[in-house]
């Protein structure tokens, strides 16, 4: 499994253009002004510094893991810093999702796996006006995760916890539409698929769908591979680590490979 996601990340980097090989007026100008806008942010530096209080945490939590591929529930112990160190989106994957929030400006976004809550507070902090649904399936994490939410301030998110299965449906039938929605749940095919198929009658125009992990495993990529197939997609964009997805009924049909 290893040897197949270097060999993918190694095809990715070879394959992949900068903004300089992009076409799309769209995209061109999403990745030169969102994408690759780099700058230092006074935001950013506040969640960055409770990343370092959490990678020092040496409280121990009981995992509830629902996402790694396995039907079952497994539970282990495990340090927060361990986890913080392990399962955390890194700054620079955690940026870009505040990034692409702060230019879509959703009036509602949902997080799908909040872990400890960092990649929702650079949600919260993109789009203050906006409601941020965040859905947990481990207890004790969401604990950790609400904590961090307290700390920082965050006044416009909502924490749920329990099974993604059950959850996401009810949240998503209770919304008109779905502006912005961020998927790092379970990482299998068939339920990534479902995450994606159930956001569908609810997605307009100005919608954007974030998946994590597309080059994770097989299952994923063939998940990632029909998102792109389908007839609703307009316009995706593969940055390795995570895919973007738009259904702009403006653009033609493309898909884009970017380094990043």
């Amino acid at each position: 499994m290893v040897f197949n996601f270097i060999a993918d990340y190694l095809k990715h980097r070879f394959t992949a253009n900068s903004r300089h090989g992009t076409h799309s007026p769209f995209v061109y100008k999403l990745v030169d002004e969102v994408i690759y806008d780099f700058k230092s942010n006074i935001e950013y530096n506040v969640i960055e510094q409770h990343r370092k209080k959490l990678l020092n945490d040496d409280r121990f939590i009981t995992v509830t893991d629902l996402g790694a591929g396995s039907h079952l529930n497994k539970n282990r112990t495990k340090k927060v810093k361990e986890i913080a160190k392990n399962a955390l989106k890194s700054p620079r994957l955690a940026q870009l999702i505040y990034r692409l929030a702060k230019d879509s400006q959703p009036k509602n976004s949902i997080e799908l796996g909040t872990c400890l809550g960092l990649t929702t507070a650079y949600l919260a902090k993109a789009a203050p006006e906006a409601a941020v649904l965040t859905i947990e399936g481990c207890p004790e994490t969401a604990a950790i995760a609400n904590e961090n939410f307290k700390t920082l301030n965050l006044a416009n998110v909502e924490l749920l916890v329990g099974n993604f299965d059950e959850l996401l449906p009810k949240e998503i039938e209770k919304r008109s539409k779905l502006d912005f929605v961020y998927i790092d749940g379970n990482h299998r095919k068939e339920a990534t698929l479902n995450y994606f198929k159930w956001c569908l009658p609810k997605v307009h125009q100005s919608s954007i769908l974030i998946f994590d992990d597309i080059y994770w495993s097989k299952g994923m990529k063939e998940a990632w591979k029909e998102i792109k197939q389908h007839p609703q997609v307009t316009v995706t964009i593969d940055l390795f680590w995570i895919g973007l997805v738009f259904f702009k009924t403006d653009q033609a049909k493309e898909h884009f490979k970017i380094k990043f």
